[in-house]
């Protein structure tokens, strides 16, 4: 299997980049490779400055970067030699098996529509992340590839998440969630009640109801369905309140040395246990190809974990399972 990795993109790239690929290839058998896309002088810079041989890797060059802040679709067009967009042309040529980038989100989603196209019977691709929690592993789909969403997304997003689940979380018999604001059916807004009702209709989903945001870590779910919009602000609320919970209990132990010491070593395994970087990127699922969405602040270690993940999201063949539980799909059948 070929992994291309989008070494310019992210907050801390190169370096941390090209160290989680490092990283990643002690832990691949030699039947992997890992292709790096970027600024060629520049990879094999910093390569040398990780004590790492220059030739480690093939390189694909890409002399230009989208920003973060950047329009998508307008960078992908006015930069055709950019990292993200050579990655992509590489999958959709199959020069590589998966394509894997730290960089503008919003860009990687339409580099990876437009040259890996979609999956057969799959309209909208959705960003599908796992959130750890007490109950286990909860995915969530959209958290940012599509904003202005149809019912028939939404449902899609929930027969895709539950593949997933079975084939990459071992989960049996998915529970399935929609966003919502209240648990109570007649809850919510005309996509939220629509799409409730396709949930309802296919009786291969084990449709749970209506969450609320607070609903995720309590482990009654083990998929949860919204619009990307809604998806992306929850996903960054958990991290910046995990993060400050963290703070807050460091900054506190700092004056209690004593009992530092002793909770050191739970607290070290709680954050490991619950951190979103051993989970690596998020999938964007629905694309004919492998194409993994990392953190913008990810490090090596999210690199190397979203490495791992792409070569078990490819040789479980989920997309392959994808196209065959759509294609059986009774609400896909009656042309919702």
């Amino acid at each position: 299997m070929r992994i291309a990795i989008d070494a310019m993109g992210g907050d801390y790239a190169p370096a941390e980049i090209i160290a989680g690929a490092l990283e990643a290839k002690e832990v691949l058998g030699k039947e992997h490779e890992i292709v790096l896309i970027g600024d060629e002088p520049v990879i094999r810079e910093h390569l040398v400055r990780l004590n790492a041989d220059p030739d480690t890797f093939r390189i694909f060059h890409a002399p230009e970067v989208i920003g973060m802040d950047e329009p998508p679709v307008e960078a992908l067009r006015r930069k055709k030699k950019s990292s993200i967009a050579v990655m992509a042309r590489a999958a959709s040529h199959r020069q590589v098996d998966a394509a894997l980038s730290a960089g503008n989100t919003g860009a990687c989603v339409a580099a990876c529509q437009l040259r890996m196209r979609n999956l057969e019977n799959v309209i909208r691709p959705g960003i599908a992340t796992v959130f750890p929690t007490l109950g286990g592993p909860v995915i969530v789909c959209d958290v940012g590839a599509n904003i202005v969403c149809k019912p028939i997304h939404l449902y899609q997003y929930a027969v895709m998440s539950c593949v997933y689940a079975e084939e990459m979380l071992g989960i049996t018999n998915p529970r399935v969630g929609i966003m919502n604001i209240g648990e109570e059916e007649a809850k919510g807004n005309d996509l939220v009640k629509k799409t409730r009702a396709l949930l309802k209709a296919d009786p291969s989903i084990n449709f749970a109801g209506n969450l609320e945001g607070r609903d995720i870590f309590d482990g009654h779910f083990n998929v949860v369905i919204c619009e990307g919009f809604v998806g992306n602000v929850v996903l960054k609320t958990a991290e910046g309140l995990v993060n400050m919970i963290f703070r807050a209990i460091k900054d506190e132990l700092k004056s209690h040395w004593w009992l530092a010491l002793q909770f050191k070593k739970v607290m070290t395994n709680i954050y490991k246990k619950y951190d979103y970087n051993e989970y690596g990127g998020a999938l964007l699922l629905g694309v004919n190809g492998t194409a993994v969405i990392c953190h913008g602040s990810s490090k090596a270690r999210t690199i190397k974990n979203a490495i791992l993940a792409s070569r078990k999201f490819s040789t479980q063949r989920i997309n392959e399972k994808i196209v065959q539980r759509l294609s059986q799909s009774t609400v896909m059948s009656n042309g919702q």
